[in-house]
């Protein structure tokens, strides 16, 4: 899949810097002509001392944007006749600033060039004589989690028109906050709510649950994300949730881990349905979460796999516990009914290579998910630019089908007819035909199993009753699973 697939997205400015830079060597003023990089500094090194600095003027003016990008080369500038020694560090060197700047024949201009693909965007610094600067003659900027760094876009990349404000109808942005019983702690919340939002809405609306809510709000825009998507139509209207951490590495990757995802699901999922008009199906909620938060939103929906349905995973950290998260997938059985978006960037070292292992997972398990590895770095500028790539994939306008097409009463199969009755809390299962060998079975939304009737040797043959009322639990799904043909699904909620 390819993160650039809209084709709402303005390409215009694109266009007129690509054909600035086919036009660049004639923009390079008389007597330079330079075919390349290599080629002026050749030049310059060609001139007598006294003319350097006016010929260094003059190229700098007419370069179309710095860093120069020169088909697939980028080219690194920074001026300073004072500096002893100016080095390089961003997404594509792992921010080890080890690279240096080539001094050109002893003037101010100093180079670096690297080769990147079409489409790469990197976030960078320049180190001047050990202090980490934004590049002063790059205004391009992209907000990072330690700050704003400079940026680097190669001429075909598409810069994200979702996170502008264009304008689009706005949904309402307040601030809550949640006291954890099972983590003892209390949660800052930020509550997105889509224009229109209606509390009496008979249908309800899904949610979007985030990690690192603060820095999705303020980093990503995704509240403009939302309001341009929707007003777009790309989207149905989503309710967003954004969680703040209070103890971000242990919540999301060591010692509180699992507690962290027992009260992201068993309490402030409830709260957040009691609060607001929400669509209460696992179909209808999505986790999302970047580099540890992805590592923590994996592990919420392997733990509670009947209340999110739908994984958002930027650049997921699984590394920690000698790749705990990863191995604990490789054992966990995932629901037809999931939803995977895999996104990362390709210069992000093992992290990568995690990722495109657990791709060939996903793809194994029979996941309906997307995947995409871009040419960038472990930074908000990626993963803010594919927000949207998740929401389409989870939350497309025509809304998705919640587990089986029960609604109207009855639905017969293969192996035979299943009579809900929610409101009562009866359920009705009769065979059709001959008697079919399987399982039939109540669980929790955790998945956890309350009631098993039959086995590999079982049948049902005459029709069953169940009191569903009988059980400790007000919500969750009927199983039938038949030796033979498709699993049968129903969602119940208690009145």
């Amino acid at each position: 899949m390819s993160s650039n697939r809209y084709p709402s997205r303005p390409r215009a400015v694109l266009f007129l810097f690509c054909a600035l830079l086919v036009g660049a060597t004639g923009l390079l003023g008389p007597g330079l002509q330079a075919q390349s990089m290599t080629a002026f500094a050749n030049q310059l090194a060609d001139m007598p001392s006294g003319e350097r600095e006016a010929a260094i003027d003059s190229f700098m003016a007419q370069l179309p944007a710095v860093p120069w990008t020169d088909g697939d080369t980028a080219h690194f500038l920074y001026r300073s006749p004072t500096a002893a020694a100016v080095n390089l560090a961003g997404d594509f060197n792992g921010w080890d600033p080890v690279e240096e700047l080539e001094q050109l024949s002893g003037t101010s201009l100093w180079r670096r060039s690297r080769v990147f693909e079409p489409n790469a965007r990197m976030d960078y610094k320049l180190i001047p004589d050990g202090s980490w600067i934004l590049d002063p003659l790059n205004p391009n900027t992209v907000p990072g989690g330690f700050g704003d760094n400079s940026e680097l876009a190669m001429p075909a990349y598409v810069q994200p028109w979702e996170i502008e404000d264009l304008g689009a109808p706005a949904g309402s942005v307040s601030s809550a906050s949640y006291a954890s019983t099972i983590m003892g702690k209390t949660y800052q919340l930020t509550i997105y709510l889509p224009p229109g939002y209606d509390p009496l809405d008979p249908e309800g609306y899904p949610v979007a649950y985030f990690q690192d809510g603060h820095e999705y709000v303020g980093l990503a825009s995704a509240n403009l994300v939302f309001d341009n998507l929707l007003d777009s139509g790309l989207i149905e209207p989503v309710v967003g949730v954004f969680v703040r951490p209070t103890d971000r590495n242990n919540e999301y990757a060591f010692d509180d881990r699992d507690a962290y995802a027992d009260f992201f699901a068993t309490e402030l999922v409830p709260y957040i349905d009691g609060t607001y008009n929400t669509q209460p199906f696992p179909e209808k909620r999505a986790v999302i979460g970047p580099s540890f938060g992805g590592n923590i939103s994996a592990r919420i929906g392997m733990a509670h796999p009947y209340v999110f349905a739908n994984l958002g995973i930027h650049s997921g950290a699984f590394w920690p516990l000698s790749g705990e998260t990863y191995t604990d997938w490789l054992a966990f059985d995932p629901p037809p009914f999931f939803r995977v978006a895999n996104i990362y960037g390709t210069y992000e070292g093992g992290l990568t290579l995690l990722m495109q292992d657990w791709t060939t997972e996903l793809s194994n398990d029979g996941v309906d998910f997307i995947e995409d590895g871009l040419p960038e770095g472990h930074s908000w500028g990626l993963w803010r630019a594919t927000l949207d790539d998740m929401l389409t994939f989870f939350f497309p306008p025509e809304g998705r089908t919640v587990g089986l097409p029960f609604a109207s009463g009855e639905n017969e199969t293969a192996s035979g007819l299943l009579y809900p009755t929610p409101s009562t809390g009866l359920v009705f299962w009769e065979a059709a035909g001959t008697c079919q060998h399987g399982t039939l079975r109540v669980v929790d939304l955790d998945g956890r199993e309350h009631l098993r009737i039959g086995g590999q040797s079982g049948a049902s043959c005459a029709p069953l009753e169940l009191d569903l009322h009988a059980l400790p639990i007000r919500s969750g799904f009927v199983l039938w699973t038949p030796e033979q043909g498709p699993q049968q699904r129903q969602r119940f909620l208690l009145h």
